[in-house]
């Protein structure tokens, strides 16, 4: 009686139950819960559990996929990094149309914080793009949202949010025709978010360039927005080489994009 035998099973059914199906837990967030790290490995070996890489586990025979990396990040480390740029876009129905040749999936965190090495090292089936930035600060939480997949929630960016980030990324990773063509459904933006964005963000480029296609687009939640309160510094902006110059927002642009 009493054996450890069989005091596994009502303990490890209780882990069972409260861990979402595709997601990651790691060590220290289950020491949390109470199972330390010989009871860890006692369900590795009884094949409960299966390591995802150092610190880091799954439910055996689960599938992860990136979704289930960055609901630890978020709910267990409590890093603010997200889901964002053309990835939130995507999962938000902006960019269904795309298909890339290589799925890739946008995060985004506070400058300082890193991916761990079990998610670095993790094969999720796409190319991962991180960047910890200080585009937007890292108190500004009203242009997030929620993005329900399986069993749990990840948090990703706001359409407002997540178009600035796109444009982090011209012309390093991000074409500016296809960037357009994004932009062109975004018709249905907040401009009290997209102003507040625009006030608090510190890249020049990013603000020129999403003032710049919004005009051009004609969107409009347009005319809505104060540029006059928006700090689009001095100076010109090389986003295309060999591109023509636009006069309002100093900025390189593609020749049959000018207006």
């Amino acid at each position: 009686m009493g054996t450890m035998s069989t005091q596994i099973p009502p303990k490890i059914n209780q882990l069972i139950s409260q861990w979402p199906k595709g997601t990651v837990f790691n060590q220290k967030y289950l020491t949390h819960l109470g199972y330390s790290r010989e009871l860890v490995k006692k369900y590795k070996k009884g094949k409960w559990i299966d390591a995802v890489g150092s610190g880091a586990f799954k439910l055996y025979h689960d599938h992860l996929d990136w979704y289930g990396g960055l609901y630890a990040l978020q709910n267990q480390l409590k890093l603010t990094i997200h889901a964002g740029g053309k990835t939130a876009l995507e999962l938000k129905g902006y960019a269904h149309y795309l298909r890339p040749k290589e799925h890739e999936c946008y995060l985004f965190g506070s400058v300082g914080e890193k991916l761990p090495k079990w998610f670095l090292d993790y094969d999720w089936g796409v190319k991962v793009i991180y960047k910890a930035t200080n585009l937007l600060p890292k108190t500004l939480t009203t242009a997030l949202s929620e993005y329900r997949h399986k069993e749990f929630a990840i948090t990703t960016s706001s359409p407002e949010r997540a178009a600035l980030e796109m444009f982090y990324y011209i012309p390093s990773k991000q074409g500016f025709d296809e960037a357009l063509k994004i932009m062109e459904g975004l018709f249905g933006l907040r401009p009290d978010l997209v102003q507040e964005l625009l006030e608090q963000c510190r890249s020049v480029k990013v603000k020129r360039l999403f003032l710049y296609m919004t005009e051009k687009l004609q969107l409009p939640w347009f005319s809505e927005l104060k540029i006059k309160n928006v700090d689009l510094g001095s100076g010109k902006r090389v986003i295309v080489k060999d591109g023509v110059l636009n006069k309002k927002y100093k900025i390189t642009v593609p020749e049959d994009q000018s207006f």
